[in-house]
């Protein structure tokens, strides 16, 4: 007889191979309709997945393309968690063009108004 694949959680394999810092936030992309597995559309956090499948899901700013290689047995190190996946579509270099976020000084959360005019300003530059 064949040996069973081994499958893990969609959430929990994405947070062994430190795409995401928690696995709750993990779960909300996967929950949240944000990822494929195999090109199909998920809508829950608990899809198994294991070795060979496809997953594309977005991260950041970036859509990651991936190809799981192993499932690993817990939470490692970067080197062991770049062990468990291919990937098919690494993401692009920063364009420098592109502004930076603006510095704020620490404790002050919100943009002043003039932070928020320059911020306005970068943005209309970027989009000629």
């Amino acid at each position: 007889m064949t040996e069973p694949v081994e499958r893990i959680r969609i959430d929990k394999w994405l947070w062994h191979a430190r795409f995401f810092k928690t696995r709750s936030l993990a779960a909300k992309v996967a929950a949240g309709g944000h990822a494929r597995v195999n090109a199909r559309p998920i809508s829950k956090a608990s899809v198994a997945v294991g070795p060979g499948d496809v997953l594309t899901f977005a991260q950041g700013r970036d859509v990651r393309v991936i190809r799981i290689k192993a499932i690993g047995t817990r939470r490692g190190p970067a080197p062991e968690a770049q062990a468990l996946y291919e990937d098919l579509d690494p993401p692009k270099p920063r364009d420098p063009a592109e502004p930076a976020p603006v510095q704020r000084l620490e404790g002050n959360a919100r943009p002043t108004k003039r932070d928020r005019r320059k911020l306005d300003q970068d943005r209309s530059r970027t989009l000629e």
